[in-house]
């Protein structure tokens, strides 16, 4: 119900990860059938999870338009035929083709497959059904806080996508699990499938992917409450201060270190977000008597190891990433981890 309120879409299943989200809908809706797919959208999502190969073990038989770099709407148009089953859209969350480049948005799709009663090559009287996988899951719009544009369900399920799937985890910032909202015709055909049992998420997936979703119902609650938006949506401005804080704090100790505030630019992340640097501060830390390198081994083996990256042979800590508990946690244990002698 959460689902159906905040995205728009008349039906929702929540499976164990997006990987076996994808495969749940072509097996339901496409098995035996052609599935038409740009040669652009062919990708690799992780762990060996390759498109091509999916459709193949779905029983779906995979069938390629335009080009890695264009694919126009008259490429899905000339593709049609009596054996197809649905269009697939899969959105390239984890790498960017730019430059020379043109793609078709599920509403194309939408509007071509509602005309298809009138291709001589296509004898069906009912719609093709257009499955779009979004990959990282955005709910609301990132470019309100300065973030590169995505795609968000509810954008996608309002242009025509009859099937929408994405991860639980990544940029909806839950428990990791595979989501489909959707039409509800389609959704009850994935609900009676046999292969909805194996994919099923658990109950404590489930509690986790509500509560989250519960922040949701109002956009300023999700980006304070769930830490991935959190932190990808704070100021650049308020995190200075926050180093500024944690700078003087750790100088106090009167460590044999060098520590000063520094504006960096914080990754997203290769696998949402790849190309997306965002505007940051950070706290640089340049030991006295041991080496950087043996700084950053003897900061990651602390009993709650402390992750940060070598930037101009100083230790860095991004701020935007850098818990509250942490400048507290880090005051008692910086001298010791300074000193010459360490074990």
């Amino acid at each position: 119900e959460l689902l159906c309120q905040i995205t728009g879409a008349e039906a929702a299943i929540v499976v164990n990860n997006n990987a076996g989200a994808v495969l749940l809908a072509l097996s339901a809706l496409t098995k035996g059938g052609e599935v038409i797919v740009s040669r652009g959208e062919l990708v690799e999502i992780g762990g060996k999870f390759r498109i091509p190969e999916v459709l193949e073990l779905s029983g779906a038989i995979l069938k390629e338009v335009g080009t890695t770099n264009r694919t126009r709407i008259e490429d899905y148009k000339a593709a049609v035929s009596e054996k197809t089953k649905a269009f697939l859209k899969v959105h390239t969350s984890n790498y960017r083709i730019v430059g020379f480049t043109e793609a078709v948005s599920a509403e194309e799709l939408y509007e071509l497959s509602t005309g298809l009663i009138e291709f001589e090559n296509h004898t069906e009287r009912s719609r093709i059904p257009v499955i779009e996988d979004l990959g990282s899951g955005v709910l609301i719009n990132l470019e309100e806080y300065g973030l590169s544009k995505e795609p968000t369900v509810q954008e996608e399920v309002k242009a025509g996508a009859d099937v929408v799937c994405f991860s639980g985890d990544k940029l909806f910032g839950g428990a990791q699990a595979g989501v489909l909202v959707g039409k509800k015709r389609y959704i009850d055909q994935m609900r009676n499938h046999p292969l909805l049992r194996a994919l099923r998420a658990d109950k404590f997936t489930l509690t986790a992917i509500e509560e989250v979703l519960k922040c949701y119902l109002d956009q300023k609650e999700a980006v304070q409450k769930i830490p991935t938006l959190r932190m990808l949506t704070r100021p650049a401005e308020e995190i200075k201060e926050k180093a500024r804080v944690c700078a003087d704090r750790w100088n106090q100790e009167g460590a044999s270190v060098q520590i000063q505030v520094e504006k960096c630019i914080s990754k997203a992340g290769g696998g949402a977000l790849p190309e997306t640097g965002i505007s940051s501060y950070g706290v640089t830390l340049e030991a006295n008597e041991i080496t950087v390198e043996e700084l950053e081994s003897r900061m990651r083996n602390l009993s709650i190891p402390v992750i940060g990256r070598i930037k101009e042979g100083r230790f860095l800590l991004d701020m935007r990433t850098f818990p509250e508990e942490g400048i507290e946690y880090l005051a008692t244990q910086i001298r010791h981890v300074m000193e010459r002698k360490h074990n």
